[in-house]
């Protein structure tokens, strides 16, 4: 198990034991482990993955589930999430709890003793490295958003990406895309581009309500030039869903993205993967998930 402990700020470190009570009460056998940076996490857990390990159970936020897709994507060894982070994306994406811990573990154990659900992964390539994701990749305004609310220390919780949004939104200008989407090129003004594998990011923010996690496509969300004023109006669709029938949201399924433009950085599962360009693919049942 692996565990971090200062997921959302630290204010659910209860969670990791709890977990780890739990699951050795259930008769498991666990190993765990906890570091002070990720880092050095994905090194311990890299190390006793082998024969022998069963499921990778992670308990944090979606950090923590971009650790263990980066290990597990194409191994055939389990992940299993007990959420208690800031945004929990891919649990929502997977239906397990994410605001009631005791549910997530009930959950957990109940996974457990069933067969694992393969789901898709996308592959980034990058500058020479290959990046697994499960849930979206970014790569424009809301990758912005992403690098001020990391710079952020508060407020906590999801207003922090709610407010470095408002921030970035006062200076930002619709960018020049290179696409080519299963081996069509075309050019594209946009405010932002996603491809996701997963619905939401930002902690519920429902950008492509549609996608399904293990058909074999991407969803490729496109939000062309807005004015501010605009921007601000289609943004609380975007917790519902809703916003999928304006004129200014594009929606499309693919199974390969290149991305390309300038000065551009690209997040996966909240993760700062580089700047563009960007190849991404999908990779049909590249993960096994207990959910």
């Amino acid at each position: 198990m692996a565990i971090n402990a200062y997921a959302s700020f630290g204010r659910r470190s209860d969670v990791g034991p709890r977990a780890v009570a739990a699951l050795r009460a259930a008769g498991h056998e666990v190993t765990v482990r906890s570091e002070v940076s990720l880092e050095l996490l994905r090194r311990e857990i890299r190390a006793l993955l082998g024969p022998g390990v069963d499921v990778l159970v992670v308990v944090g936020g979606d950090g923590m589930v971009s650790l263990g897709t980066n290990l597990l994507a194409g191994r055939g060894i389990p992940l299993a999430i007990v959420p208690c982070g800031t945004g929990n994306d891919l649990a929502r994406g997977l239906g397990i709890p994410v605001d009631d811990t005791d549910a997530a573990i009930r959950h957990l154990l109940a996974a457990l003793a069933r067969a694992p659900r393969a789901i898709d992964c996308g592959r980034v390539r990058c500058q020479g490295v290959t990046t697994w994701f499960a849930g979206v990749l970014s790569a424009g305004f809301d990758a912005v958003v992403n690098e001020r609310a990391n710079r952020m220390r508060r407020p906590r919780g999801r207003s922090r990406y709610t407010l470095a949004m408002l921030m970035v939104l006062a200076t930002f200008k619709p960018l020049t895309y290179r696409l080519t989407v299963d081996g069509a090129e075309r050019t594209q003004r946009a405010m932002l581009i996603s491809v996701a594998n997963n619905v939401s990011i930002g902690g519920g923010m429902r950008i492509t309500p549609d996608a399904v996690i293990d058909d074999g496509l991407l969803d490729l969300f496109i939000v062309t030039p807005l004015s501010r004023i605009g921007f601000l109006r289609v943004f609380p669709k975007v917790f519902s869903g809703t916003h999928t029938g304006l004129r200014q949201v594009e929606v499309s399924r693919c199974r390969s993205v290149r991305l390309e433009a300038d000065e551009v950085v690209a997040y996966a599962d909240g993760e700062r993967i580089g700047s563009l360009p960007v190849q991404v693919d999908v990779v049909p049942g590249a993960l096994f998930v207990c959910a």
